[in-house]
């Protein structure tokens, strides 16, 4: 992954030779403050950047690394939505998905750990294949809204199946702003799962 380092007498000064190097807007790059050099008459900031355009070329050849690893052929899209690049693996989904989505969870943690030891920061971006995430979020959705209406109409809890840390968040998520039901998570990995529980009265009046 290729950084670029600039320095100045200040942190904004460093920056605007660094975004004239990488001839890029400060939306394109992800940068840092990585030093201050101090002598008795000066001082100099080192700011070290790379472009996002170059984050997700490093992290589509990572990707296509492993894939080929597990022995097969496959394309990896890229795209944005909501802000958040998305690289989805066009494969054989059925090994790169693996059971209930954990060997592109595992997949996916390998390509942040790459991203961290590189960038030591963190970078937001998702690992499909097939869209199968897309699918499975708008399926989570829409379990989640029938089954909050149940639990609102019956007022008895409901236990969902254990899902994964992703899918366990589209739960929430998509009943994060009803009046009538509330969500928690229960259980140890890999076994953690949601329970869709009914508001009380005084619940329902604090959320006004």
């Amino acid at each position: 992954m290729h950084k670029e380092q600039a320095e100045a007498k200040t942190f904004e000064e460093a920056k605007n030779l660094l975004l004239e190097k990488l001839n890029a807007n400060e939306h394109e790059v992800i940068l840092k403050e990585t030093a201050t050099k101090k002598t008795l008459f000066n001082k100099k900031v080192v700011v070290e950047g790379v472009t996002k355009v170059e984050i997700n070329r490093a992290i589509k050849e990572f990707l296509i690394k492993i894939v080929r690893g597990l022995g097969l052929e496959a394309q990896v899209e890229q795209r944005t939505r909501n802000g958040i690049t998305i690289f989805n693996i066009i494969g054989d989904d059925s090994i790169i998905i693996g059971k209930n989505g954990r060997t592109m969870d595992a997949i996916q943690t390998l390509a942040i750990a790459m991203v961290i030891e590189q960038l030591n920061t963190y970078y937001k971006f998702i690992v499909d294949t097939n869209d199968y995430k897309q699918k499975r979020k708008e399926r989570l959705e829409k379990l989640a809204k029938y089954t909050a209406k149940e639990v609102a109409k019956t007022k008895v809890e409901a236990k969902l199946d254990p899902m994964n840390s992703f899918e366990r968040r589209i739960i929430h998520n998509a009943l994060n702003d009803s009046k009538d039901v509330m969500t928690e998570s229960f259980g140890e990995e890999p076994n953690r799962y949601v329970v869709i529980k009914p508001k009380k009265q005084e619940e329902k009046i604090e959320d006004k």
